[in-house]
């Protein structure tokens, strides 16, 4: 599992890491028993502190949704069930708030927003197809 870790983003590296658990986790992707990669593994490939992947793990730990395995790493945490539509639309609605306000920046109209957004997803669900 590699985070997508944008180091000139406003968001701060450990919240993008905690966000992007918690993403994982409510869809699915991450199911309880299974470990994320080491603090070593995750700041040697992004280049970035070990003791921001720790804080964001501690983080995740904190709100009961990773268990620290001695000897092991992390891993999600049992209690940690799938969540419901009203929570994963909760996590999106954020997002799609601050490009709301960008397309009104910009002068987008809704339907040019709406075919901009569409093409996004059909170029993510690509990429993926081919990773």
């Amino acid at each position: 599992m590699i985070f997508d870790i944008a180091p000139t983003a406003p968001t701060p590296i450990y919240r993008q890491i905690v966000e992007q658990v918690r993403r994982m986790i409510a869809s699915g992707q991450l199911k309880p028993g299974d470990d994320l990669p080491s603090v070593r593994a995750v700041a040697m490939h992004h280049a970035i502190n070990p003791m921001t992947v720790s804080k964001a793990y501690s983080m995740l730990e904190t709100e009961g949704l990773l268990e620290r395995l001695r000897g092991v790493g992390m891993a999600v945490a049992g209690n940690s069930g799938k969540s419901t539509r009203h929570d994963k639309a909760a996590m999106l609605r954020p997002a799609l708030e601050t490009a709301a306000r960008t397309v009104r920046q910009l002068g987008f109209s809704d339907a040019e927003a709406q075919a901009l957004f569409q093409t996004c997803l059909n170029e993510l669900t690509k990429k993926e197809r081919h990773d």
